[in-house]
């Protein structure tokens, strides 16, 4: 395996890593942050004040994506990969020190443009770089560390949790370290050095909507967005749910609990993860998503139900976690297939994370969506029913399976 390619991996590796590492520690955060800062203490109100900054973060992280994505074809994948670190890092750290909600707010969403920035240019990166025999699987085990970094923000959290959540917020600044080593022995690809790009970024942009690209860029958005919005209230409300059933007797618990339970969910994540290195190319891109859509929806029906304990919660989320965070694996083997070298992170990021920014709203209706059906549970299976719009989306797609990456 060539030198460029191991490095390319492991440089996109660590970027998503800390990147899922940095977005996650607000959501373990989420409650008691928004207590201290807002004095919220109804989970409706909880949720409404969480999610007006969770939606400011997904604004920024769709906004990041786009624009990195363009970034990302004209100043190269190994430069773009480093910027997008830095700023993710850096504004996390910094929001450890909020003094208000709006500072809070404010920071999280800077930080999402460096979160949304860097799945892009780190896709690219290991998919122009590694041989089409092999691509699919290092396009999985890249995808697979956002399940890593769970792993690490949970571990932050029941390590610093208790002391406050001031610290593990300010635990985002470790990832910075990681750019010295990216800048200084990661190469940019041949493949990405010796395309024809075209003459500015708004062509670079106006490209993926060209008559032979737009077909392919609309499925990608709403395959996109329709896993991210029957994802993101299970995943968002999920703290929030947990800290209800074990009661405010059992407050001192909530960090514990709550990062125990997202390791659960995560186990489960690498094991998604894991089926779509060998059966990516078996099954086809169509039918794996499509699978892990009707799996996603079933296991969020099935697993946020009223009336549940937090030990039936927590027995079922490795499951949840191998569907509705495994299922992301797709759009890693998927969207770079999609478009040619010269604007491919442009084209994947803007599918990426314009659903992201189309989602942005969805947060600042998380109190609403609790009060109007009565429960985090009864929200969380009503939202999740717009996985069925990407079911029938995907196949209006090309299968790519099979195919070389397109130059």
């Amino acid at each position: 395996m060539p030198k460029a390619a191991k490095l390319a991996l492991l440089s996109g590796f660590l970027g998503w890593m800390f990147d899922s590492m940095d977005l996650n520690l607000f959501t373990l955060v989420l409650v008691p942050t928004i207590k201290e800062l807002t004095g919220a203490a109804t989970p409706a109100a909880i949720a409404a004040n969480g999610g007006a900054v969770v939606g400011l973060k997904i604004f920024g992280w769709g906004l990041g994506g786009v624009l990195f994505g363009v970034a990302a074809d004209r100043i190269g994948r190994s430069r773009t990969l480093v910027i997008t670190i830095l700023i993710y890092s850096i504004f996390t750290a910094l929001s450890g020190f909020a003094q208000n909600f709006w500072q809070l707010a404010v920071l999280q969403c800077l930080a999402g443009i460096g979160i949304g920035g860097e799945w892009a240019a780190g896709a690219a990166l290991i998919a122009e770089t590694w041989p089409e025999r092999t691509r699919v699987r290092a396009m999985q085990v890249m995808q697979m560390a956002y399940a890593f970094g769970f792993f690490l923000a949970a571990g932050v959290n029941i390590l610093l949790g208790p002391i406050g959540w001031r610290y593990v917020l300010m635990a985002g600044i470790v990832p910075a370290v990681g750019t010295l080593f990216i800048r200084a022995f990661v190469p940019e690809p041949e493949r990405w050095r010796t395309a024809p790009r075209p003459a500015s970024a708004v062509a670079t942009f106006a490209a993926i909507f060209a008559p032979d690209m737009r077909r392919n860029t609309l499925v990608g958005v709403t395959i996109a967005l329709a896993m991210m919005v029957g994802s993101w209230a299970a995943l968002t409300l999920l703290p929030g749910w947990i800290s209800q059933l074990l009661g405010p007797a059992n407050a001192s618990q909530a960090a514990w609990a709550i990062g125990w339970s997202f390791m659960l969910l995560n186990f489960g994540a690498v094991a998604g993860y894991t089926t779509l290195i060998f059966v990516a190319d078996i099954l086809g891109r169509r039918w794996c998503y499509f699978v892990f859509c009707v799996g996603s929806l079933a296991s969020i029906l099935y697993t946020f139900q009223p009336g549940t304990t937090l030990a039936q919660l927590q027995t079922m989320l490795p499951v949840l976690g191998y569907f509705i965070v495994g299922g992301f694996g797709t759009f890693a083997a998927y969207l770079p297939e999609l478009f040619p070298t010269r604007i491919r992170a442009t084209g994947q990021g803007f599918c990426y994370n314009m659903s992201r920014l189309l989602t942005a709203p969805g947060p600042l209706i998380a109190g609403t969506l609790v009060g109007t059906f009565g429960s985090i549970p009864q929200a969380a299976s009503a939202v999740a029913l717009f996985l069925v719009v990407g079911m029938v989306a995907i196949w209006f797609g090309p299968e790519t399976a099979g195919q070389p990456l397109r130059d």
